[in-house]
């Protein structure tokens, strides 16, 4: 379909009787009354476009396939949305389902638009491994929509919501499927945008898809409140508008309604009776001013005392989604808690709708929206994590975890407030203040007092992170950091300085395998290593020298396929080739040297080491038993040995023979501590009425450290004998 075809031509706003207009398009046009009456116009002709576009396309209940994007418009129209969202909310199906193209609707209704439809449209044209990979990546083409214009998700929260809405004509698979992915990823990002309403409803509708019956039950308990809990509610609340009236707070209270999801979500979480959670009032009380949000807290804390520990203030800290509200729990006169919200008409507009509040304000006002403000800065976030992951499966389940529903808030040294998810650490703060910060980061001050890393933070606590230039990531960070940003940045830096140190090993490796040939990696023609490397599709040099140190290439073959013109008697007889002057490692070879569990070697042992593909070199004791059996293979015998300054801790194992009495364990280990040795694991290998034999795992510097452990537990009275396992 090209700009000039009939249908797109249709004059902007159809004489009366011109063009029958259905029901499904007057109600819209009811919604968008706030639009002029111009702009009003422009969606009836982008319905004429769509529905020409869509014409003779179904939907699986039999209707018209155009009523499901205007009704997406209809559902943005109520969140006051412009006209740019609710055009393009209309046409948000047809480059991916009719022949209409993006330039068409640019040409038609800006570029603006355009983009839009674009950054909703799926794609499904591309082909995936399986229907999971398909879903990552077009959800991470729609962050990347997302992060130049925010209404995008608007538009694809709404199109998720009316496909939920009319989820009863798809099989049980598909229903499960959209039901369960809209409670995993849409509805925590219609609560992390801040748009309540639309996430309640999104939760619901998942909910009553994947459990009919609980939600049946659930709804049918709260429909049939006994008459005793409604006379209770009526009290409670005249109680509270006398209150405020007296105090002269131009107010509006409403009582709060608990949906089946957050009854069942709050049973299932808290273990509590359906009772249990439904014997809670809730109310709202929404006033004119910040100032009146406070004075009306005084009015209700007179009417009822107030439960100690349980006041939130979220009007002077706003939540990480822009939300801001007073909260507080009260004794009722009933015994039963009574929860009440104070925020002012901003305030609870932009908690009903969240980013969605920012196009909402009449005649174009900016109100300082706290909640877009926040929103674009999760997303910037985000991007920025999503360059550094390999996988839009990975990025998917990053996005998973930084959808958080509880924060905690912080303060650094200079009194900024930083909000972070629930469980976060103190390397998640080091991270969220700098990518670089995180990267160096050694230990941090948690309210002027030394912390670890793995640290947990608690709400107003001040943290300030201590970095040191040699400091670097570790792979133990990934099992206690809590925020997406944190785990991407170090597993990229981890990748970064793994291949740096396997580009270093290799490079020593071929070289030595190039000694034997009579040559080295410096005196090889560029055209002849160039068309080895070209052959073998690497694109560097760089990544054969790694592909070396990892094992994956033998470092002898490579040698002579690009010597094969050296004399062959210059060829070395020794160790199948390889000459024997030794690698000398420091321990601190990342992701390409690993020490062997089953003899754990420490520096000043006499070692050697195996060249194990995808594993790099493993080093072993000379003594250690699986030795012979690596003496079958010779090409894959590395000859190292540890270099002068060896940095960081090695495992090692003790078995120690104690007296089996209380307290000699405890006796133990505090001599290994003294000894400045940490211990990992402590197990009993045999045990009897009077001695016990139990194992250490611990970390040593080296043999001079391991002996010095070994001589302070000796000097013990309980112990009978200390031996290296």
């Amino acid at each position: 379909m090209s700009p000039g075809d009939p249908a797109l031509a249709m004059p902007s706003t159809p004489a009366p009787g011109e063009a029958e207009v259905p029901d499904y398009v007057q109600a819209l046009e009811a919604q968008a009354a706030y639009l002029p009456a111009a702009q009003r116009a422009v969606l009836r002709r982008a319905w004429a476009v769509g529905a020409a576009a869509h014409a003779g396309q179904t939907r699986k209940s039999g209707e018209p396939y155009i009523t499901h994007p205007v009704a997406v418009a209809g559902v943005l129209a109520s969140q006051g949305l412009d006209v740019e969202t609710l055009v393009a909310a209309i046409l948000h199906d047809t480059i991916e389902d009719t022949p209409l193209s993006r330039g068409d609707i640019a040409s038609q209704f800006g570029e603006t638009v355009a983009d839009l439809v674009d950054g909703v449209t799926k794609l499904d044209k591309l082909h995936f491994r399986d229907r999971q990979e398909a879903a990552a990546e077009s959800f991470r083409k729609m962050l990347l929509a997302m992060s130049r214009d925010l209404r995008v998700i608007l538009i694809k929260l709404a199109d998720r919501l009316h496909n939920m809405r009319t989820l009863g004509a798809q099989s049980t698979d598909a229903r499960i499927r959209i039901a369960r992915e809209t409670l995993d990823i849409y509805a925590p990002i219609a609560q992390r945008l801040g748009m309540n309403l639309i996430k309640s409803e999104l939760q619901d509708l998942g909910f009553r898809a994947l459990h009919p019956w609980r939600h049946a039950v659930i709804e049918k308990r709260i429909r049939s409140q006994p008459l005793v809990r409604r006379e209770a509610l009526a009290q409670i609340e005249a109680k509270l508008a006398q209150r405020l009236a007296m105090e002269r707070i131009e107010h509006r209270l409403v009582g709060r309604i608990k949906t089946p999801w957050s009854i069942y979500s709050k049973m299932r979480a808290e273990n509590r009776s359906f009772a249990q959670v439904m014997d809670v009032f809730g109310f709202r009380v929404v006033v004119g001013s910040v100032a009146e949000c406070y004075h009306a807290l005084g009015a209700v804390h007179s009417v009822f005392k107030p439960l100690d520990g349980r006041f939130r203030d979220f009007v002077a800290i706003p939540k990480a989604n822009g939300y801001q509200s007073l909260h507080t729990v009260l004794f009722g006169p009933y015994g039963s808690p009574i929860e009440v919200q104070i925020r002012t008409r901003e305030m609870d507009l932009v908690a009903e709708r969240g980013v969605a509040a920012h196009w909402a304000y009449k005649h174009g006002e900016e109100p300082g929206n706290s909640a877009q403000t926040r929103a674009s800065a999760w997303i910037a976030n985000l991007v920025e994590s999503q360059r550094g992951t390999g996988s839009s499966l990975e990025f998917l389940e990053n996005v998973k975890v930084d959808l958080f529903p509880d924060e905690v808030y912080l303060f650094t040294p200079k009194g900024d407030i930083m909000a972070l998810p629930r469980n976060a650490t103190a390397l998640d703060f080091a991270y969220a203040v700098h990518t670089d910060v995180g990267n160096h980061a050694v230990a941090a001050r948690v309210d002027r007092k030394l912390a670890p890393l793995r640290a947990k933070l608690v709400s107003g606590q001040t943290v300030e992170v201590i970095t040191a230039k040699s400091a670097g990531p570790a792979a133990q960070w990934l099992e206690f950091v809590a925020t997406a940003k944190a785990r991407t940045a170090i597993r990229q830096q981890l990748k970064q300085l793994e291949h740096e140190d396997a580009v270093r090993l290799g490079h020593h490796m071929l070289d030595r395998a190039l000694g034997a040939q009579g040559t080295s990696l410096d005196r090889l023609p560029t055209p002849r290593l160039e068309a080895y490397l070209a052959e073998n599709r690497y694109p560097r040099l760089e990544a054969m020298l790694a592909d070396i140190a990892l094992g994956n290439r033998m470092p002898v073959q490579v040698a002579l396929a690009l010597a094969q013109e050296q004399a062959p008697s210059l060829l070395q007889p020794d160790a199948g080739g390889v000459p024997q002057d030794r690698i000398l490692i420091t321990g601190a070879e990342r992701g390409v040297v690993s020490f062997a569990q089953c003899c754990l070697p420490i520096p000043g042992d006499e070692i050697m080491g195996y060249h194990s593909a995808g594993k790099g070199i493993v080093v072993h004791r000379l003594e250690c038993p699986n030795v012979a059996e690596y003496r079958k293979s010779p090409e894959r015998w590395v000859p190292i040995g540890w270099d002068r300054q060896v940095s960081g801790d090695f495992d090692a194992a003790l078995r120690v023979e104690v007296d089996n009495r209380p307290g000699v364990l405890a006796q133990v280990a505090a001599a290994i501590a003294q000894a400045d040795s940490n211990i990992d694991r402590v197990e009993y290998l045999e045990r009897d009425t009077r001695i016990a034999a139990i194992r250490f795992s611990i970390e040593v510097a080296d043999r001079k450290h391991l002996a010095e452990v070994m001589r302070r537990i000796r000097r013990l009275g309980v112990v009978h004998g200390v031996q290296r396992l």
